[in-house]
């Protein structure tokens, strides 16, 4: 690896992807940005390439690929602009490569993140849904090629930084009981529940304590995002459902925790800011200023717990009976989540019927054993078209 580590960052336009660049920023004689994605973002896009000045940009398709490069040529850069899904797979898996930020939201970030994977790169993976789809053949992958798997999720990086440095031998081998996954609660914690059926789109994107995309703040609010970290979590820790338990922490200062079979029980704490764990995965084993203020733990005052409802909250019990049926059920239940979501952030659905949606996609589809990339992606497709079928005969507006 080279003195300065050269990285791609994809999602580059997203919160993480800033997140991201803020930190790099912070170091230049650690790090230098290799290639940015904004894919649909081109004036995002074209402002951090004359800050960063990558060798490479990708975008989604070729007009879009030529229009950024004659603005890029125009500025005097010689950033080489890409395009599609071969683009993402050509910066993650670039030779000169030394690190991917794996940030690109939903199951668009599955191929990019696994030819980086597969390339052996270290991989900063926020993206969930790679290992929600296909955690097997993912951690397959890993092992296969000697990649360095490094989690960005402030829920997974805490427990990473709470387990020891052998925890790959298996949670029981090293003593762990059960890992505590922490939860907000999102906007609708203490919302009337008849009052859920009035809710909008910018009240759920409202999270109380992150800044995030709208796709992801409503998953905070549905609780998905709890469910998809849990099953992200059994893959990552090779630990089984019922080893991972969710509990509602609405300070968001403890990021999660790992128990003990001694009765030790170790939290990571900080503020609720990414550049946390993004800059621990950066520099990990090592540490760097991250840019995050200190924990003034006297000024948060208390720190509360409760039990998630799942009448509340859906979701949660959707996706705990998907990761337990394992499968294709976890790409089934990613797939209708993004139409259903998609579907209330366009107003045509509410809040309620994302969890309906889901519930009925994976009830009407049998779960099949996943033996390759395929079956996932079919799984992906059909629960899209199942999930489109539903809206279609609802034809409602919310």
């Amino acid at each position: 690896m080279s003195q300065v580590q050269q990285i791609t960052v994809l999602g580059a336009t997203g919160s993480i992807g800033l997140s991201t660049l803020d930190v790099i920023a912070r170091h230049p004689a650690r790090y230098r940005v290799f290639a940015l994605s904004g894919f649909s973002r081109l004036a995002e896009l074209e402002a951090l390439c004359l800050v960063h000045r990558p060798r490479f940009a990708v975008v989604a398709d070729a007009r879009s690929a030529t229009e950024l490069q004659a603005r890029l040529g125009a500025a005097g850069l010689r950033t080489r602009v890409l395009f599609g899904e071969a683009g993402l797979c050509e910066v993650a898996a670039h030779p000169e490569v030394d690190a991917v930020m794996a940030a690109i939201v939903g199951a668009a970030g599955l191929t990019p993140t696994l030819a980086a994977v597969e390339a052996g790169k270290k991989v900063l993976l926020a993206n969930k849904e790679a290992l929600v789809m296909s955690g097997a053949l993912f951690m397959r992958a890993v092992r296969q090629s000697g990649a360095v798997l490094l989690p960005i999720d402030s829920e997974h990086n805490a427990i990473f930084q709470c387990l020891p440095g052998d925890y790959a031998r298996g949670l029981q081998q090293v003593g762990v009981r059960r890992v505590l996954l922490t939860a907000s609660g999102g906007p609708f914690r203490e919302t009337p529940l008849e009052a859920l059926y009035e809710v909008t789109p910018e009240q759920a994107c409202a999270h109380p304590n992150w800044s995030m995309g709208r796709k992801i703040s409503v998953d905070s609010a549905s609780m998905m995002n709890k469910g998809l970290e849990l099953i992200e979590a059994c893959w990552l820790f090779d630990a089984r459902p019922e080893q991972v338990e969710v509990v509602i922490h609405p300070q968001s200062v403890i990021h999660s925790l790992v128990d003990y079979v001694d009765g030790s029980v170790l939290a990571q704490l900080g503020n609720p800011d990414m550049r946390t764990p993004i800059s621990h995965a950066l520099a990990w084993p090592q540490r760097i200023d991250s840019g995050v203020a200190p924990l003034d733990l006297l000024a948060v005052g208390r720190l509360d717990f409760q039990a998630p409802d799942e009448v509340r909250f859906p979701c949660l019990r959707l996706a705990r009976q998907a990761a337990e049926a394992g499968g294709t059920a976890p790409a089934m239940l990613n797939a209708a989540n993004e139409v259903a979501v998609a579907a209330f952030l366009e107003r045509r659905i509410r809040f309620p019927d994302i969890a309906r949606i889901i519930e009925g996609v994976l009830e009407a589809e049998p779960v099949s054993p996943v033996d390759s990339l395929e079956p996932v992606l079919e799984a992906d497709r059909r629960a899209r078209d199942l999930a489109g079928q539903w809206l279609n005969r609802r034809g409602e507006v919310a």
